[in-house]
């Protein structure tokens, strides 16, 4: 059995949905960090690549995690990339959200078994689905 293709380009409505972030941040960020760069296509929007969702995580968990500064958060990236560690360490920040999405997600289960929560209306079906 195959798995599902892996996604490597995302438009920034997908970073933003992915990150849990703004576009006005994602385009304040790209001015700040010099390696947020995305591509833009054919019709001039914004196209970014896995390792760069990968590098937005990583920015987010310096700036909201562990309070760096900007200043501080491109010395931090930069001390990784000097050692070797960017790429490892970015991926650690991307699956250290998606951990804690799952634990969001599993509180709220929780929630609506013991009674707490309400139970959430059924999302309607396309067409054709």
């Amino acid at each position: 059995m195959k798995g599902e293709p892996v996604q490597e380009f995302f438009s920034i409505g997908e970073v933003c949905e992915l990150t849990d972030l703004r576009p006005h941040v994602l385009r304040y960020w790209e001015s700040q960090f010099r390696f947020l760069s995305p591509a833009k296509n054919r019709s001039g929007n914004r196209v970014y690549q896995r390792r760069e969702v990968e590098l937005i995580q990583l920015v987010k968990q310096l700036l909201y995690g562990e309070k760096y500064t900007i200043d501080g958060a491109r010395q931090k990236i930069d001390e990784y990339r000097r050692n070797g560690s960017l790429k490892v360490v970015a991926r650690e920040a991307l699956g250290v959200e998606v951990f804690a999405e799952l634990e969001r997600e599993l509180d709220h289960v929780s929630r609506v078994l013991d009674g707490s929560a309400p139970v959430p209306a059924p999302e309607s079906e396309s067409p054709g689905a």
